[in-house]
């Protein structure tokens, strides 16, 4: 038997309608196999990506910023504050998880960095491997703090891709073992082409606000094609 991993693109376009990108049957989730996989979905004509939403699985995104120059990155949140409280004695973790949600919320880049001085200031002696993985992962988790509100919350986790993740592995768990890859491809392929029909008729982004949001920080004009999030 030989383990291999599914990559799998989703992205929500200017309209504000999500869709599946791609999916690849790999060896791995190295940094070869994903730059392969985004090399593919630019040569299928993928472009204007604004953001990528991931973990912070270092393969993945420096994969992904070599085709696709000058893009966003947005850390899961979700991901990072599990890592934090990860890597903080457990009798202080409820301690540090409100004050380390009030940083993912604030309402704009000032007040996170506000939050994030209070956090460092009280924890630093207690618990400062917490701490610098708060500090070394801010950054990535604030990107689309730029954003409306009510995008944040579709942007800021890798929710919508583990959704669907956590659907593809409760159907694969029945097989367990493909006799090839062909056949894998098949059935994750099935039950992508099935999601990708159920959003068609929803939508994530109002299409004419969004554009009037990226107009006033682009003059030159609205997005043309733009994929908002791939992850």
């Amino acid at each position: 038997m030989v383990s291999k991993a599914a990559l799998i693109a989703t992205g929500i376009r200017d309209d504000g309608v999500r869709e599946i990108l791609g999916l690849e049957i790999g060896d791995s989730e190295s940094f070869a196999a994903w730059e392969d996989f985004f090399k593919g979905l630019k040569g299928r004509g993928l472009k204007g990506v604004l953001w990528v939403i991931s973990d912070s699985h270092a393969g993945l995104v420096e994969a992904a910023r070599k085709p696709f120059q000058g893009v966003a990155w947005q850390r899961c949140r979700v991901h990072l504050l599990r890592n934090l409280l990860g890597h903080t004695p457990s009798r202080h973790r409820a301690e540090v998880a409100a004050p380390a949600k009030r940083i993912f919320q604030a309402p704009d880049l000032a007040e996170a960095r506000r939050q994030l001085a209070a956090l460092v200031a009280r924890f630093e002696t207690i618990a400062p491997k917490a701490v610098a993985c708060l500090e070394e992962g801010f950054e990535g988790t604030v990107s689309v703090t730029v954003l409306p509100e009510k995008y944040r919350r579709r942007l800021r986790t890798t929710n919508m891709s583990e959704r669907l993740n956590e659907e593809i592995r409760r159907r694969e768990r029945v097989i367990r073992i493909f006799p090839g890859v062909a056949s894998a491809h098949r059935l994750v392929g099935a039950l992508l082409v099935e999601q990708h029909e159920a959003w068609a008729g929803q939508r994530d982004l109002d299409r004419d606000e969004f554009h009037e949001w990226f107009a006033t920080r682009h003059p030159a004009g609205p997005p043309s094609e733009k994929v908002v999030s791939l992850s």
